[in-house]
């Protein structure tokens, strides 16, 4: 186990090395820049960087960050004209003030709740600490959703924050009894035989949200045939990431074993990309319930399909 444990830090670190910080200079008027974290949620926006500069002569520059916080902040102040991101963390910048819309989701399913092994049942988290990327997360919705399939509250767990790069060592080592997050960390936890799935999102959450597609306002207004292009083919690129092509993307910019990519590919899914008015009005009902937001942004002013 101590071995598989090293083997694991080495391959995270690889993972999230030469992140891009900072380096998100103004590209010429045919380069889109996208910030993205190294997780299978955004393979989608990664396949299209492959295919659209040969299609259209648009081209993508993927801008490569190790936390939400540093993407937020590219994204937040234009740095960036688009971002792979949870969506509450979207949700929050346009609730105060940020100019951006959600265009896509960023895929369909993909969450898991890990636990420890001795886990049986959503009951048995009951005191237990349990690990969320963010607050602003549906990983945060999913574990209020799992709690109350036994009549349990975010009152009785500890909740921590972690890195998702830190939860799989940190269930290994029992400093956590459970966590979910982006993948391939869940795959990761059940690989390394630290934990197994308690729940899969899409029998917590039918169609849940969980990372989105969003563009910035002055990128849409400025350039507005570019952003069309873009979302167009972003969504085609989706619609033909299967589990194989998928594996072959995750390969080249995650540095993740074929086990842990076989494992993650498993549950998630890139096909039918569009933000619809009743998937999003679930989301905004369980971003209320949860106390994630009380004022989340309306459909008609967050979500942009008419392209």
């Amino acid at each position: 186990m101590k071995k598989k444990i090293i083997s694991l830090a080495l391959a995270l670190s690889l993972a999230f090395s030469a992140v891009s910080c900072g380096k998100a200079d103004k590209g010429g008027d045919d380069t889109v820049k996208i910030a993205y974290l190294p997780i299978t949620h955004s393979l989608a926006v990664l396949e299209e960087a492959e295919e659209l500069e040969k299609q259209s002569g648009l081209k993508v520059e993927l801008v490569k960050y190790g936390s939400w916080s540093e993407l937020l902040d590219a994204l937040n102040s234009n740095r960036v004209d688009g971002a792979s991101v949870l969506i509450e963390l979207a949700m929050k910048s346009k609730q105060e003030g940020i100019g951006l819309k959600a265009v896509a989701l960023g895929h369909r399913d993909g969450n898991v709740i890990i636990v420890s092994n001795d886990i049986e049942s959503a009951a048995d988290l009951k005191g237990k600490t349990f690990a969320i990327p963010h607050r602003q997360s549906s990983h945060n919705i999913l574990l209020n959703d799992a709690l109350g399939t036994a009549g349990l509250t975010i009152d009785d767990v500890t909740v921590t924050e972690l890195a998702p790069t830190e939860m799989p060592s940190a269930l290994a080592s029992g400093q956590i009894d459970g966590y979910c997050v982006a993948e391939p960390f869940g795959a990761m936890g059940v690989s390394l035989g630290a934990g197994k799935v308690l729940f899969s999102s899409e029998e917590l959450w039918k169609d849940s949200l969980c990372c989105g597609l969003v563009l910035t306002d002055k990128f849409i207004d400025e350039r507005p045939d570019d952003a069309k292009n873009f979302v167009e083919n972003y969504k085609k690129a989706g619609n033909e990431l299967d589990k194989e092509k998928a594996k072959e993307v995750a390969k080249k910019y995650l540095s993740q074993t074929d086990e842990v990519l076989d494992i993650s590919l498993q549950w998630i899914s890139y096909n039918d990309l569009d933000i619809t008015e009743e998937t999003y009005a679930q989301l905004v009902e369980k971003v209320k319930d949860y106390g994630l937001s009380d004022a989340p942004p309306a459909y008609e002013d967050f979500v942009k399909n008419d392209f």
